[in-house]
């Protein structure tokens, strides 16, 4: 016995079919985030490992992890790099052109010693740096004095240890630059003004830039 459909048979099969296709769509919305939800629930419509992927993820920008993408690394060098910052996001980008080569977790200054908004460039790299504006101060008996750790708080017969600030890059001849440094799990700015990096990717950034290579904090 054969199935026979007449016109308004396919007709209505057709129906069936693309109403279930806008149902689908239909059920993929976005959250206060701009994250997708689907069914409730958090949904990464792009394919796994590809940055769109890692941008989609339900913790991006605020995780802790660095996207590399091996083909435009392997590429990237200090006659086409770039970097790129962003406060509002706490990542920093390290640029070939417009394509994105390492996307990682950054934190800048507090509101008291802000990161400066503009535009730069790398004026020194050093590998072992260590500030001396602020660091660890300690009494003539080798006790560490808590408080105003800068070198003005030193007292008679003490001593002054600057922060250590590894694979430094500076911006500024006032002391801002970005260097390794430690990262609050929260996410949020906590520096005396400088871009602190992963030592997941920061030396990394520093291999692939030199001086005069350019950095936008935006």
């Amino acid at each position: 016995m054969k199935l026979i459909l007449k016109p308004f048979g396919i007709l209505a099969c057709l129906l069936v079919v693309l109403l279930s296709s806008c149902a689908d769509r239909n059920s993929v919305t976005y959250g206060p985030d701009g994250k997708p939800i689907r069914d409730g629930q958090h949904f990464n419509p792009y394919e796994p490992g590809t940055y769109d992927h890692f941008k989609a993820e339900k913790d991006y920008p605020k995780n802790m992890k660095v996207w590399r993408d091996e083909s435009v690394l392997a590429r990237t060098g200090p006659a086409n790099a770039r970097i790129v910052v962003s406060l509002n996001m706490q990542r920093a980008f390290l640029m070939n052109g417009q394509d994105v080569a390492m996307d990682y977790p950054i934190s800048s200054g507090t509101s008291s010693r802000p990161t400066p908004p503009g535009e730069y460039v790398i004026l020194e790299k050093i590998v072992d740096k260590a500030s001396n504006a602020y660091g660890k101060v300690y009494d003539a008996d080798g006790n560490r004095i808590y408080g105003e750790e800068t070198p003005a708080a030193v007292p008679e017969g003490g001593k002054f240890v600057g922060a250590p600030m590894p694979y430094w890059m500076r911006l500024t001849w006032d002391g801002i630059g970005h260097h390794i440094g430690p990262i609050p799990k929260g996410r949020y700015p906590a520096s005396h003004a400088c871009i602190r990096g992963l030592r997941a990717a920061v030396p990394t950034v520093y291999e692939k830039v030199k001086v005069g290579t350019p950095v936008v904090v935006r």
